[in-house]
């Protein structure tokens, strides 16, 4: 009885420390999402300047995704969130005071490594403390759905103080002109989201070092980390190369990927021309990502109960894509109207993808999670990540070439409803012979 409670209370202290993770970890993104690339035509740079720098940023996550999964499993998950705080600290003041263009661009690019480092991270942290305390057979579902919940709350939050604190300085006799003076132009008032998102970092690195608990590793070598990374990303990428449902997952996040490119840029140019201005149609396109957010994050809270109610995982992601290609759907079949039903249909197919995309996340991320070793899991993730992010930019470049209406929408839908299809046959996949036993691992100590 004593061991079940223990049992019992090791895993309720992982899931809130990971749920806590995840809210410090994309609080800080949420925070400069709103005003970064205004930030960025402050400072003087033009349209193509601030492409370039989000293109810098994307390139170097996509260049480390791999690399970082591997240092990852090699090194340890505490140690390396840990790095990806740190480095989002520097990055972070360095975007918010930067004032040249070479400043602002190393700024993106320790950004893109800190995100980098941290793609998958502190999930696998959980699953790997779930699974030493209970084994292979552990419940993920339920952590990893109020992981997503968090980090989607975070975003939603975040994207609305980052936009109220700029506006906030300026109903101030003057406070935001005062601010730039006392600071030689260093701070303007867009610059305060990204300098309290490098406070709310400097927490998640101070939590995560006293509250994330592994086992013990063998000590790490230089030449042991530079020899181990390639053997595991090799292992990753092979992984999804032979097992059948690991290559459902990752066709899965790649049609994800897309819908995800269309969302973001379309609905933007919708919102302006709804509205018939361009600051107007921003602030709609800020509360309507913000509410994306959180249907995403109700989403990710209901995956337990959609697993229930669907007869397993594969079944519950089968029928969450279908949601979500029924909003594309909505979206595509409206996409030529101004009538205010039409938007509100818009609107609803808008929360349906999020609200499937959220659901069908943490049953994916269950599954995959009994397919893959430790040794491997952050690997698998980064893969997982690289996919949707890859398949999401070329999708993105064909969606742009495209003329705006329906079509767009039509194919993105039909691509993420091919997604669903994968899952159309066969049961929950039980692992228990192909994945290694880790019930009898030394449990971490988390206190």
């Amino acid at each position: 009885m004593t061991g079940l409670v223990t049992e019992s209370t090791v895993i309720r202290t992982a899931r809130r420390r990971y749920v806590t993770v995840c809210a410090l970890l994309w609080l800080p993104p949420g925070l400069g999402l709103a005003s970064m690339v205004l930030l960025f035509g402050e400072r003087g740079m033009s349209l193509a300047a601030v492409a370039g720098l989000f293109a810098a940023h994307s390139l170097t996550v996509a260049a480390l995704e791999l690399p970082t999964g591997g240092l990852s499993d090699v090194l340890g998950r505490r140690p390396v969130l840990a790095m990806s705080g740190a480095l989002n600290v520097v990055a972070c003041v360095l975007v918010g005071l930067g004032t040249t263009a070479w400043v602002l661009t190393v700024g993106m690019v320790l950004m893109g490594v800190a995100r980098a480092l941290a793609s998958g991270t502190a999930e696998a942290w959980y699953v790997d403390t779930v699974q030493a305390c209970s084994g292979p057979d552990a419940e993920l579902r339920t952590g990893l759905a109020r992981g997503g919940s968090a980090t989607s709350a975070a975003l939603a939050a975040g994207l609305l103080l980052g936009g109220a604190l700029p506006w906030l300085l300026g109903l101030g006799p003057d406070l935001g002109a005062r601010l730039s003076e006392a600071t030689s132009g260093s701070v303007l008032p867009l610059s305060v989201p990204m300098l309290l998102g490098a406070a709310v970092r400097v927490v998640f690195v101070c939590y995560v070092l006293a509250a994330l608990r592994e086992p013990a590793r063998p000590p790490a070598t230089l030449r042991s980390v530079l020899r181990g990374v390639p053997v595991t990303v090799l292992g990753g990428l092979r992984l999804g190369g032979r097992d059948a449902l690991v290559r459902r997952v990752l066709l899965t996040a790649a049609a994800v990927g897309s819908a995800l490119a269309t969302v973001e840029l379309l609905i933007p140019g919708r919102t302006v021309a709804l509205t018939g201005a361009t600051g107007s149609g921003a602030m709609v396109y800020a509360v309507l990502a913000c509410g994306g957010f959180v249907c995403f994050g109700v989403g990710s809270h209901l995956a337990p109960f959609a697993a229930r109610v669907a007869g397993g995982g594969e079944r519950a992601v089968l029928v969450c894509l279908a949601a979500g290609a029924g909003g594309l759907l909505l979206l595509g079949v409206t996409a030529s109207a101004t009538h205010p039903v039409t938007t509100a249909l818009a609107v609803a197919g808008f929360g349906l993808v999020y609200l499937g995309l959220g659901a069908a996340s943490p049953n994916e991320n269950d599954l995959l999670h009994r397919r893959v070793p430790s040794a491997g899991r952050a690997t698998a993730l980064s893969v997982q990540s690289l996919a949707q992010q890859l398949v999401g930019a070329l999708v993105g470049l064909l969606v742009g070439a495209l003329r705006p209406g329906p079509l767009p929408w039509l194919l993105t839908s039909v691509g993420l409803l091919a997604g669903a299809v994968l899952w159309r046959r066969g049961r929950e996949e039980r692992t228990t012979s192909s994945a290694p036993a880790t019930a009898s691992a030394p449990a971490p100590t988390v206190e």
